[in-house]
């Protein structure tokens, strides 16, 4: 069994390549909870969306989220009530978020929603929250203070220079039900391997790692950890991490990316744009493999995801 740590379109495009080379019972997909916000008496939780709508094929892939084939009624009677329209909901999304809405005021959990939401979507590899309790991700500015993490990322387009993070709930949240009973022995001894995927490691990553008992379990489990770079030639393939490395002094490149993780992974994957960078982090005692990581279509996101598969069993 492999679990996949997972934020929004990156990891998702991952997600997707590693669907296609390892069986449900091969592989849990473990997603970040941090971008979750309540807004116009909803619960939208993106990334678990983006990763559901990616697995399922109801993607949209021009935006990078939402659903294809998507219609903005709700958004244009929004606009016309007068009413806040900063964070487009389309028509077919808004069932998802008014049945999570109205599941988690009868006291579904959200794994148990997610896991519904799944399944009725035909997705049958495991995909849970890594915490089924309230965790939010509050990004400290250096002109405006503390920003609840939509605001700064949709409504402010991710503008305001960075200072710091913090995970609102984290210290307290307990891991959810499925991912809980996954780690427990002996199920968790039949873990063999955990990959980073390539979302952003401040944004998506770093709120799932936060988790106090996922962060005790990777350092305690002695089993490999793969990341994929989401650098590629100092630039982001998507969202704001190289604008966020920039402003935290975390350097421009992959290696800052390598460095922020530190020990806890022993595995990378990283473009050929940066192969030249391959020996400083072998220096650093990890191992490396060089290959294409730009997922232009699912079948270089199988590429990669084998490779990703390959290089745990080297590790291990």
């Amino acid at each position: 069994m492999i679990l996949a740590l997972s934020g929004g379109v990156g990891g998702a495009r991952l997600c997707q390549g590693l669907i296609q080379v390892a069986r449900p019972d091969e592989l849990a997909i473990v997603v970040n909870v941090g971008d979750d916000f309540e807004h116009l008496g909803l619960t939208i939780c993106p990334d678990l969306d983006t990763v559901m709508y990616t697995l399922a094929g109801l993607h949209n892939p021009q935006l990078g989220w939402g659903r294809a084939d998507e219609t903005w009624h709700f958004m244009q009677m929004l606009a016309q009530l007068g009413s806040e329209t900063w964070f487009q909901l389309g028509d077919r999304d808004l069932a998802v978020h008014v049945e999570r809405s109205r599941s988690l005021a009868a006291g579904e959990p959200l794994s148990a929603i997610t896991a519904k939401f799944c399944e009725r979507l035909g997705i049958a590899h495991q995909v849970m929250p890594v915490t089924d309790q309230r965790l939010r991700t509050c990004v400290l500015t250096r002109d405006q203070g503390e920003l609840a993490f939509q605001d700064y990322f949709v409504r402010q387009k991710a503008g305001p220079v960075i200072t710091g993070l913090r995970f609102d709930g984290a210290e307290t949240a307990a891991l959810s039900g499925p991912l809980k009973q996954r780690l427990a022995s002996p199920l968790g001894e039949q873990v063999k391997g955990v990959i980073i995927c390539p979302s952003n490691p401040w944004l998506s990553v770093a709120p799932i790692l936060a988790v106090p008992e996922l962060s005790r379990w990777l350092q305690s489990a002695r089993i490999p950890v793969v990341a994929v770079s989401p650098i590629i030639g100092g630039q982001a393939v998507k969202g704001p991490a190289a604008k966020i490395m920039r402003e935290l002094g975390a350097g421009t490149d992959t290696l800052g990316i390598v460095a922020h993780y530190g020990d806890r992974v022993q595995g990378w994957m990283i473009d050929e744009t940066d192969a030249a960078l391959a020996g400083a982090i072998r220096d650093r005692g990890a191992h490396v493999a060089v290959t294409q990581t730009l997922m232009t279509t699912p079948e270089v996101a199988a590429a990669l995801a084998r490779t990703a598969i390959k290089l745990l069993d080297e590790l291990q």
